[in-house]
């Protein structure tokens, strides 16, 4: 089926133009000035139009704890959310830490998801450290990368291994950094508001000492290696220094983190428990910096569900994570751009093509020939987020009843719409 995208604005080079997108059988056929006919049309005046976003830190939880999501309802978030293509992290059970499991995550996602989800396989079985997975099978199967998320790859050894192998196939090295003699029972940041409440504190070292072990690891075997969600203005310093000298390292960072710090931390409320935990303003100011001189490539959302009575315990007791599939634009819109930190264009590419180029993907770019993956952004939408109205299983969030502005419309995968708020659609 045809459709046409009538008098949407979109970037040209960095000035928002307006076109008309002219799709046929999932594909940008035409962005043009001339309107054409089709067999469906949306009239999208005063909409933007961007690639659909890319997130490359996601977790779906299915298979093995779909009480907190499932990979349908997962994905209906990322669609809701402007997200056409998410990595979903292999800490499930089971793990996909072999070619009989990965096959099954695969079977899954192609059976339930509505957008384009890449798994991760696991650096190591099971994720406890110990003995490698075969990279090189699980890589020809299609996993997107390695990566052991939730917990640090203790042994030095094991990582160097670990990078050698990762290198041959020329595959990347995804790392949660912590190391874990060094958390000390923490549960949020320590700072003064982990004094204040009386609650262990994590220290910001034990996230940058693992990083920079890592990145001389990655210096040593050529290794290309990916650091998430960076949380810590010492961590920012050694990925900076190690871009400088050449090392091919790259970074992400969470809205989560660049926009709350431990001084929101006012009461012991679960909600604002996510691990990296809310740093320092001196940190998040680290943070922005980084993403704007580029030390960090990318945003991503680290998407983390879980269910309403385990985030009910407390800063102690609660597990780790927020969700922030259907947040992540609207409040990086309302927060950074609208209050002159960045350009709506470099947010949208640090959305879009950043993290697809940190993993070669075939996706964040708007062209004609290419698959119509893309959202349709309205700049003027404002709106009070309510967590209870989420499409995520997930509704841990700090940011319930914040105000916000600039929200999805509508996202598109290969031409088809996979999600849509209601706003002068109709067929030609």
């Amino acid at each position: 089926m045809s459709l046409l995208l009538k008098n949407v604005q979109l970037f040209e080079k960095e000035e928002l133009v307006t076109r008309h997108i002219y799709i046929d059988q999932g594909v940008i056929q035409q962005i043009t000035t001339e309107e054409k006919e089709a067999e469906e049309e949306v009239d999208c005046s005063g909409l933007v139009v961007s690639p659909g976003f890319v997130d490359i830190h996601v977790h779906l939880r299915e298979p093995g704890a779909t009480d907190k999501e499932t990979i349908a309802t997962g994905s209906e978030a990322a669609a809701k959310g402007g997200f056409t293509t998410i990595c979903a992290m292999p800490n499930t059970r089971p793990v996909p830490d072999n070619a009989e499991n990965l096959q099954y995550v695969q079977k899954l996602i192609q059976e339930h998801s509505v957008v384009n989800v890449l798994p991760y396989a696991s650096i190591t079985e099971r994720q406890v450290g110990q003995q490698l997975t075969p990279m090189n099978q699980l890589k020809e199967m299609g996993a997107v990368s390695f990566t052991d998320d939730g917990v640090g790859v203790q042994s030095a050894d094991q990582m160097l291994k670990a990078m050698e192998r990762a290198n041959a196939i020329n595959a990347s090295i995804v790392a949660h950094c912590e190391d874990n003699s060094l958390i000390h029972g923490g549960v949020i940041h320590e700072g003064h508001t982990s004094k204040e409440l009386g609650i262990p504190g994590i220290p910001s070292v034990c996230e940058s000492v693992q990083i920079a072990r890592d990145v001389l690891l990655a210096e040593a075997t050529g290794c290309h290696y990916h650091v998430c969600h960076v949380s810590t203005k010492e961590s920012v310093r050694v990925i900076r220094d190690a871009k400088r000298a050449g090392i091919p390292v790259t970074a992400e960072v969470t809205p989560h983190h660049l926009l709350l710090t431990e001084n929101d931390i006012t009461e012991n409320n679960g909600m604002f428990k996510m691990n990296p935990p809310l740093r320092s303003v001196e940190d998040r100011k680290a943070l922005r910096e980084g993403l704007l001189d580029g030390t960090i490539d990318c945003i991503a959302t680290d998407h983390a569900p879980h269910t309403e009575d385990e985030k009910q315990q407390g800063l102690v007791k609660s597990p780790f994570g927020i969700v922030g599939h259907e947040t992540a634009f609207s409040l990086l819109y309302t927060n950074l751009v609208l209050e002159g930190v960045c350009s709506l264009k470099q947010l949208l590419d640090w959305l879009t093509i950043t993290p697809a180029n940190v993993f070669g993907l075939t996706a964040g770019e708007l062209k004609e020939e290419q698959a119509a993956s893309l959202v349709l952004l309205d700049l003027n939408h404002t709106y009070q987020i309510n967590r209870h109205e989420f499409v995520s299983k997930g509704k841990n969030t700090p940011f319930h009843g914040w105000t916000v502005t600039g929200a999805p419309k509508m996202t598109l995968l290969n031409g088809k719409i996979v999600w849509k708020e209601e706003f002068s659609y109709g067929k030609a």
